[in-house]
């Protein structure tokens, strides 16, 4: 990550740093190490070359660089960098892809989702249900 990238950037999780558990930041958040949890930030959020994120991620704008299994939602722009692994959907308002992202998921332009129809559930009726002791 270069220097301008980093200047809306005020928690930074070190290689070393595991987390266990959720994140929600006003500011923007930089993942160098393991989070196992949704990362949500009002600004950006970055993950690092060799970072992870396993949860979704929600933020103004992203640049992954490392790994995030699950969801991405961002406001603004998206970079999936070259060395980037996303197994997720993806919503954004800009994308870039950089030659050699790896991506395995479905893109929507914000504000063009399609409208989440509830779940069905069938409800069959079941025939098998007998009592415990029998009519005599």
């Amino acid at each position: 990550m270069t220097k301008h990238e980093n200047k809306d950037v005020h928690t930074m999780i070190g290689a070393d740093a595991v987390i266990q558990g959720n994140i929600t930041c006003q500011g923007g958040v930089a993942v160098y190490g393991k989070v196992f949890g949704d990362v949500t930030s009002e600004g950006p959020v970055r993950v690092a070359r060799g970072g992870e994120v396993h949860g979704n991620v929600q933020a103004d704008d992203s640049h992954i660089g490392g790994t995030v299994d699950g969801n991405v939602r961002v406001e603004n722009r998206a970079v999936l960098g070259s060395e980037s692994q996303l197994k997720g959907d993806l919503v954004y308002r800009m994308l870039v892809i950089e030659e050699g992202a790896q991506f395995q998921g479905h893109c929507v332009l914000a504000g063009s989702e399609p409208a989440l129809e509830p779940e069905q559930h069938s409800e069959t009726p079941s025939a098998d249900h007998h009592s415990d002791h029998d009519d005599e």
